[in-house]
């Protein structure tokens, strides 16, 4: 175990760094174009491209990293990342920031994957579990950290992008400076909708919607918080609890699915967020601790739908399926974090700020009632025979991609009997 963790230090602390650059960059866009009077709707848009541009990422990195080796591909990547941290601090231009961070999303799933599938190759049986646990909060810690740079410097000046590139460059050093073997080529996942709606229709609808809404917000949180009258300092704090808060409810609402019905506490916890998310947008809080304490409580719940979701999936699929199932719904949930800014937006600058909360109630609200319908319908998993539960992040700026998926292993100690749903007979249910 201490060989395994060792092996794997130094790429920990590279990842560490370009999430932080992932986590300041995300915020200090839409902050700095909205002190620039940019639209909304254009701000909406930066989640779009750079959801966009990962989603392409996950598809097409693989190939290059085949063409041209880890080591190469990951400093080609990060590299690029770099460039326009710095040239988005030189050209203050919505277009360009639009298409630039599209060219992010990109890269950035170019970069996680390449770190996931080192990881994957340093680990072993005894050591897996551990050491995705540590990407899992070194990600988080890194996101947060990068967000609370924001308060300590103008961000009207090219500083805080300065800072970013400087981020991207430490990042880059230890996984090219490694002697280590490249670990074995990128496996590209397919998405394969009908498959994926027939293993599981509330993993594959409420994967998609929390897509949608964790998009928005994460995108267009900070928006939200300067529209709503927040400092810059209060604007980062926010953002940072929401997810602390969701990371500290993982372990319960997990543990609450294992022993239940997964569906019932998505509907419950949907059901919460709708309900905080309604009343920011009904109440329009002016007091700054009540309404970062709403936030919080949206964002605590909010951030446990994605793995429930996925955990559900898996209860109805084969042990050897599970990466296909995970990736699958990870790429559903890229398109649902396409689909977020671009609504959202449009909506903020028609009716107000608070209105991106109505947005994600909306997708709440359906995820919730689908979850109690298809509860009625097809039967759960006997606990016994259900896939364990695994944190895993999701949020603009650390969306995981399908090589980790083959990190976590949750499948590993399936068993195979379960490879389909107590009521079906459908061969086609069961993916390969």
């Amino acid at each position: 175990m201490k060989r395994n963790l060792l092996s794997v230090a130094a790429l920990l602390f590279g990842t560490l760094f370009l999430f932080m650059g992932n986590g300041l960059q995300g915020i200090l866009l839409p902050v700095r174009g909205n002190l620039e009077g940019y639209a909304t709707t254009t701000l909406g848009l930066l989640g779009t491209s750079w959801a966009g541009g990962f989603v392409i990422g996950c598809l097409i990195a693989p190939k290059i990293v085949r063409r041209v080796g880890h080591v190469r591909a990951f400093s080609g990547f990060i590299s690029i990342i770099a460039i326009i941290a710095l040239v988005s601090g030189i050209i203050i231009d919505p277009v360009w920031w639009v298409v630039l961070r599209a060219v992010t999303g990109f890269s950035t799933a170019g970069t996680s994957m390449i770190i996931e599938s080192w990881l994957n190759e340093r680990a072993s049986n005894e050591s897996r579990g551990m050491i995705f646990s540590l990407y899992i909060g070194i990600t988080l810690i890194g996101v947060v950290g990068g967000q609370m740079m924001i308060p300590l410097e103008d961000v009207r000046t090219p500083v805080l992008f300065m800072i970013c590139g400087i981020f991207y460059c430490i990042a880059m050093l230890p996984t090219t400076l490694s002697t280590a073997a490249s670990p074995q080529p990128l496996k590209a996942v397919r998405l394969d909708l009908p498959a994926l709606y027939r293993n599981s229709p509330v993993s594959c609808l409420g994967i998609l919607l929390v897509g949608i809404a964790n998009g928005a917000y994460g995108t267009l949180g900070a928006v939200f918080g300067a529209g709503a009258g927040l400092s810059d300092t209060s604007i980062a704090v926010m953002m940072s609890a929401t997810i602390f808060a969701g990371a500290v409810m993982q372990l319960p609402a997990g543990r609450l699915s294992d022993r239940i019905d997964r569906r019932y506490v998505l509907a419950a916890m949907s059901g919460i967020a709708a309900l905080a998310g309604l009343l920011i947008f009904l109440l329009h809080p002016t007091s700054p601790a009540l309404l970062i304490g709403l936030v919080v409580l949206y964002g605590a719940v909010a951030n446990t739908l994605y793995p429930i979701a996925v955990a559900h999936a898996n209860d109805f699929a084969s042990s050897e399926d599970f990466v296909k199932v995970s990736g699958g719904l990870l790429l559903l949930y890229g398109i649902g974090t396409v689909i977020g800014p671009t609504l959202s937006g449009p909506v903020m600058s028609a009716i107000s700020p608070h209105a991106l909360f109505l947005v994600t109630a909306i997708a709440h609200v359906l995820i919730t009632v689908y979850a109690i319908i298809r509860s009625r319908i097809r039967a759960a998993v006997p606990a016994s025979d259900r896939d364990a539960y695994t944190t895993i992040p999701t949020g603009t700026s650390a969306i995981l991609t399908p090589q980790s998926m083959s990190l976590a292993d949750r499948g590993a100690g399936k068993p195979p009997e379960t490879g389909k749903s107590p009521e079906s007979d459908d061969p086609a249910v069961k993916f390969g």
